[in-house]
């Protein structure tokens, strides 16, 4: 399961997410996490003037937090465990984050 965001990816294999953020000029930079480690997720549908956002809440580190500007609050680039998501990819970014709860809770302890 994968999803496009803005400059960045994710996907899901059922025990592992990767976030594959792009920068320009630069090589593709890939995060991975097992679904044994997140604590939680933050979903924030994009609109038709902001992107949203995917965040992975991870266990042993504290979430960033959302930085207001221009293109409306979201956490900050740097941040590798979340994403940027457009309008169009709220449908697909709703899903991986129902599958990524669903492992989530089907693998806790």
């Amino acid at each position: 399961m994968d999803v496009k965001g803005v400059m960045a990816a994710i996907s899901f294999d059922g025990d592992w997410v990767t976030i594959t953020k792009k920068e320009l000029g630069q090589q593709d930079r890939h995060h991975r996490i097992s679904v044994r480690d997140i604590t939680g997720t933050t979903f924030k549908p994009g609109s038709w003037l902001f992107h949203g956002y995917i965040q992975l809440l991870v266990a042993g580190s504290l979430p960033a937090c959302e930085t207001r500007g221009f293109f409306g609050g979201r956490p900050p680039r740097s941040d590798r465990n979340s994403l940027s998501i457009s309008h169009k990819r709220n449908d697909e970014a709703k899903k991986i984050v129902a599958a990524i709860e669903e492992a989530r809770v089907r693998l806790s302890p």
